[in-house]
């Protein structure tokens, strides 16, 4: 597919308009089309079923009925209309546009443990809109990744405000995850998207540059969270660069084997944020096994083929390659299967206008 096939019914749009635009529709796709596969052990064989199902979707003459999106896609929605409604950071407006979002939905795949959140702060009328998630697990809080899988909204509204941008993406994750874990796995795919967003879309991305700069950021995070006072190794640094060393290598399967090993593809933001960023960086370049010259698609085909928390790890780097490359990288045929695109099209759109002052 080329980008004049795939914009040709589009006005022109902005750089910027574009890349809003690309980081909610590809955290969206990665949601809908990741989420048949969820919790699957992924096979050589599923390896050549995933691909036939991306070359159907993209048939043009191709008919089926939405793939749905999940809770991945629903919480992100109420970030985006949250930071449209109380920019000044109301916490306790986000809690209620959580609530009722579930409430009105609920059968999107929401967790269990996230689901006692919502009606905790429902029953206390949101006095404390953190106190639920703080009695999870016996009071250490939640370290899933439910957190980064709705952070898309936050780095595109606060891209030029880089302070406010970690201070309302720790407060927004806090609502439901208040583990370290989680609180810098958030962060940690907000930097992400927030890097790939600045960076020039016209040039390849330098894999290895690319998680230096994002070493260096989640380090004095991690430092400062763990007051770290020597050179005590920290989570996500350790993850990191444990993905630098596996991007040094060849793509194969034995290698697809070993990044589910060190990296994770589980529901943990310590299994699956790292994950996502390196399915972005690897599929920079071609990957074995996977037919398209269409970057967009090989990162959210090469996140799926790995399994597990599929819908959730795929919408996570989704997110990131859609703000790098901007709506332009979006194969129309295959956002045309995934429910309520246009709705989130024009929710980026707004976002883009609140901060441009259009």
């Amino acid at each position: 597919m080329n980008l004049v096939f795939r914009s040709f019914s589009r006005k022109m749009h902005s750089p910027t308009q574009s890349k809003f635009r690309g980081c909610l529709l590809g955290s969206l796709m990665g949601d809908c089309l990741g989420a048949p596969y969820e919790g699957q052990e992924i096979t050589s064989g599923d390896k050549i079923i995933i691909q036939r199902y991306f070359d159907k979707m993209e048939d043009p003459s191709f008919k089926g009925p939405f793939k749905k999106y999940t809770d991945d896609t629903a919480m992100m929605r109420s970030v985006a209309n949250f930071l449209l409604d109380k920019p000044d950071g109301d916490m306790k407006h986000l809690a209620r546009l959580f609530v009722n979002e579930f409430f009105k939905q609920p059968g999107r795949g929401y967790g269990q443990n996230v689901v006692e959140v919502f009606e905790k702060l429902k029953d206390t009328k949101y006095k404390d809109v953190f106190k639920p998630a703080t009695e999870q697990f016996n009071g250490s809080g939640s370290y899933g990744n439910g957190g980064a899988m709705r952070m898309a909204p936050i780095p595109l509204f606060f891209n030029d405000n880089f302070d406010a941008m970690l201070k309302v993406a720790e407060e927004s994750t806090k609502i439901t995850h208040t583990n370290l874990l989680g609180i810098n796995g958030a962060l940690l795919q907000c930097l992400a998207i927030h890097q790939a967003f600045q960076a020039d879309s016209s040039r390849p991305v330098d894999v290895q540059s690319f998680c230096a700069e994002l070493l260096k950021k989640i380090k004095k995070i991690e430092d400062n969270a763990y007051e770290v006072e020597d050179q005590s190794e920290t989570p996500f640094c350790s993850k990191l660069k444990q993905m630098q060393s596996l991007l040094k290598k060849k793509p194969s399967d034995d290698l697809d084997e070993e990044v589910i090993y060190i990296l994770g593809n589980g529901i943990s933001a310590y299994e699956s944020v790292a994950t996502a960023i390196y399915c972005f960086l690897r599929a920079q370049t071609d990957i074995p096994g996977i037919q398209t010259s269409d970057q967009l698609r090989r990162t959210l085909q090469y996140a799926i083929t790995l399994g597990g928390d599929t819908d959730t790890i795929a919408c996570m780097a989704g997110a990131i390659v859609g703000a790098h490359l901007g709506e332009g990288a979006i194969n129309k045929n295959l956002l045309q299967h995934c429910e309520k695109h246009q709705q989130i099209e024009e929710l980026a759109d707004k976002l883009f206008e609140a901060t441009s002052g259009v």
